[in-house]
């Protein structure tokens, strides 16, 4: 699907979900280093949303831009990182925060982007901390439920949070996973 003069590409058949108006629509991206390890940032305490947890880089779809436009404007965001190839969907999920902010879709995706690995520029006000995350630095999977009774995230404990983990599409044959593990199958 094509996006607002894109400043990136985007592999053949990668979807993009029809958002709905009404919908409240977020986005993940799944960054990968030169060692196959994922980045993870550290939500700050103070957050409404999820505060005090691991999660990749992603935010809210803001009004008239489409889901690939917001994957790159949290990247430039969250990271200083710019987005330059998005290689692979890696599914849709539907959670409820715990911010009394109510239904949430996500679309996450597997990215490429241009920028030092080494060095990203987080949003300080936001998020606390940064870290590289792979099988080995990662617990046994544990549920996170909110508000809603049915299953939200499958994260993975870390120092004094969990990771949020992308979300899976079991049709395309993913499972509940760390980002890592799913990436690798």
């Amino acid at each position: 699907m094509p996006t607002h003069n894109p400043s990136f590409t985007v592999d053949d058949g990668v979807e993009v979900p029809n958002t709905a108006s009404g919908e409240v629509w977020t986005v993940g991206a799944v960054i990968l280093n030169q060692d196959g390890h994922a980045f993870a940032q550290k939500r700050s305490p103070g957050r409404r949303l999820f505060p005090d947890i691991w999660d990749i880089v992603g935010g809210h779809v803001q009004a008239g831009e489409t889901v690939l436009e917001a994957l790159a404007r949290e990247v430039e965001e969250e990271t200083g990182w710019r987005l330059t190839h998005v290689r692979r969907f890696l599914g849709t999920t539907t959670w409820t925060g715990d911010d009394g902010g109510g239904l949430h879709h996500e679309a996450d995706y597997l990215v490429e982007i241009d920028g030092d690995l080494d060095h990203p520029a987080l949003e300080w006000s936001k998020h606390s901390a940064y870290d590289w995350f792979n099988p080995d630095n990662l617990k046994e999977p544990q549920t996170r439920r909110v508000s809603d009774p049915r299953p939200h995230r499958t994260g993975h404990r870390r120092s004094s949070g969990q990771v949020r983990t992308p979300a899976v599409n079991h049709d395309h044959g993913y499972r509940d996973c760390s980002p890592v593990a799913c990436l690798r199958g």
